[in-house]
């Protein structure tokens, strides 16, 4: 929503479901979105994490609804660390990310982002993010950046 809202772009919109959510759910969730009252979406993307998820079935079903998915491995929090840092080398987990990611952010919370954090950085992330390559089969990588991109048109 802070990327959303700095740029004043209200073509977006933000819905989030509430944790905990599996990727499928997430996709679940999106789709029926899409389907209902509020089916005057353009396009749909769901930001979820590998962690110990089966993003294969998740992708999966997107797919079938031509929902885009924003995937991040291990977890988001390696987005928000390629703000600050590069980083190449693979990560095993969620608490492995927070640690490195709390070196530049030393209260950071999952649940309280700040976009003031982040907000000079994005592009740098997403030129971090792109160079990784690679899939969600790939730890680490993101593909948020292109999200990003299209958030920023």
């Amino acid at each position: 929503m802070g990327l959303r809202d700095s740029l004043a772009n209200r073509a977006v919109d933000v819905q989030i479901s509430k944790h905990p959510r599996s990727p499928a759910q997430v996709v679940g969730y999106a789709r029926r979105l899409m389907a209902g009252t509020r089916s005057d979406f353009d396009e749909a993307w769901c930001v979820v994490d590998v962690d110990d998820f089966d993003i294969d079935a998740a992708a999966r079903s997107a797919a079938r609804s031509n929902i885009q998915l924003a995937v991040s491995n291990p977890c988001f929090e390696f987005w928000l660390l390629l703000h600050h840092e590069e980083c190449r080398a693979a990560l095993p987990d969620y608490r492995t990310v927070v640690a490195r990611l709390r070196r530049y952010l030393p209260a950071y919370d999952k649940a309280d982002l700040d976009f003031a954090d982040y907000a000079d950085t994005v592009t740098t992330a997403v030129e971090r993010a792109k160079a990784l390559g690679g899939d969600h089969l790939t730890n680490p990588s993101t593909s948020m950046w292109r999200l990003v991109e299209k958030i920023m048109g």
